[in-house]
């Protein structure tokens, strides 16, 4: 592993055990010169810094596409995966399909935003998350041709479990003419990511938890086929590129590639800091591989020490029948009093966070060895007061 807490004083991760890097991960302290180079280039150019702005905007797809395994598709960015997703669903025919498909284990973005569409009367399947293994297999087996799309995980965010054999779903996708979303948001910067088998999927993601972008920083990754979809939740960007031709009242128009899916006016200062953030990635080697290197081994760190303290299972837990590498970035840890257990980690300085039944150990590659395990000792301590 190599000494990372130097370049990240101004978080003083050095100085605290910030285990919550699944959910927000520190910024190198190199993320303020893109803070400031967006304040600078604003007063220098005024209204003309949307040249420069658009060109940080180029840098930041590239460094989506690196995590991605080099793949060159169009990618559109926005402040959140919510404006993406909700721009995706706009453009499906829900009224030739009305179907969508997902699972019970998704994040709050597709959770909520699902169930209110079936609360407006949109069709939605809900396929339950566990067992995890036979969940692409489960999926797949639901998809007809009422099926719009099917949005799933890559990664799922309450228990970290890697969803396998997503290939699957989007080979029922394509025979029946369906869409496949997939969300790498918890896969990007500790699991590295494969598009094989799923050329033809939407990926969505972001860069606010493992990435260390900070806010602002998401992206929609398109397929090829998607110039013949129309969103209709559509920003005056998306014609930028045509802002200067004759307008045809009768039709709304659309720019090409990426920009058919892009918003509307918006804070470019994220995309500076990004830019600055994924060329710290660069110049410290933080590859995809590596990242997932040093997540497995502070995850074997974590277990291990857990395991020492054999703490009652009815208190706390974890699954060990699932081997580590089939993980994503964090450990989770079960319990029926998660959340009371995260408050009095806290009050001991010691940051997690908890969904639900699952307390989450989220390491970052700036974390010591030493902090980690500190971090179960006092989870330890505090399981032993309980008795």
């Amino acid at each position: 592993m190599i000494a990372l807490a130097g370049e990240y004083s101004m978080f003083r991760v050095a100085d605290r055990l910030l285990l919550t890097g699944h959910s927000h991960q520190a910024w190198p302290d190199v993320a303020v010169e893109g803070q400031l180079e967006a304040f600078e280039v604003a007063a220098r150019d005024v209204d003309e810094k949307w040249a420069h702005a658009l060109a940080k905007a180029d840098e930041v797809r590239a460094g989506f596409r690196r995590f991605l395994g080099g793949d060159t598709a169009e990618i559109a960015l926005g402040a959140n995966t919510h404006e993406l997703v909700v721009r995706f669903l706009s453009a499906l025919d829900l009224s030739a399909r009305p179907t969508l498909i997902t699972t019970d284990g998704e994040f709050h973005t597709l959770r909520r935003q699902l169930a209110r569409l079936a609360e407006a009367g949109v069709e939605v399947v809900r396929v339950p998350a566990e067992p995890v293994d036979t969940l692409a297999e489960r999926l797949a087996a639901e998809v007809d041709d009422r099926t719009a799309a099917v949005l799933v995980s890559s990664v799922l965010f309450g228990n970290s479990r890697i969803v396998p054999g997503l290939a699957t779903v989007a080979d029922a996708c394509d025979h029946r003419g369906a869409e496949l979303l997939v969300d790498a948001y918890h896969a990007l910067g500790v699991v590295p990511f494969s598009l094989d088998g799923i050329e033809r999927a939407w990926v969505v993601g972001g860069g606010y938890k493992y990435l260390q972008l900070g806010e602002g920083n998401c992206f929609l990754r398109l397929p090829e086929h998607a110039s013949a979809l129309r969103p209709v939740i559509t920003g005056w960007y998306a014609e930028f590129d045509t802002l200067d031709a004759a307008a045809d009242p009768s039709r709304v128009a659309y720019g090409a590639g990426a920009t058919r899916f892009a918003g509307s006016t918006y804070d470019p200062t994220s995309h500076y800091r990004a830019a600055r953030v994924f060329r710290f990635h660069e110049e410290h080697g933080l590859t995809a591989e590596f990242l997932r290197e040093v997540s497995t081994h502070q995850k074997d760190v974590l277990a291990r020490r857990f395991d020492e303290h054999d703490l009652p299972a009815d208190v706390v837990t974890r699954d060990r029948v699932t081997p580590l590498d089939g993980f994503g970035g964090f450990l989770a840890l079960r319990s029926p009093i998660a959340g009371s257990l995260r408050a009095r980690l806290t009050e001991r300085g010691v940051l997690t966070d908890s969904r639900g039944e699952y307390l989450r150990f989220g390491p970052a590659p700036y974390l010591a060895d030493r902090q980690l395990s500190d971090a179960v000792d006092a989870l330890a301590e505090i399981v032993s007061n309980l008795h």
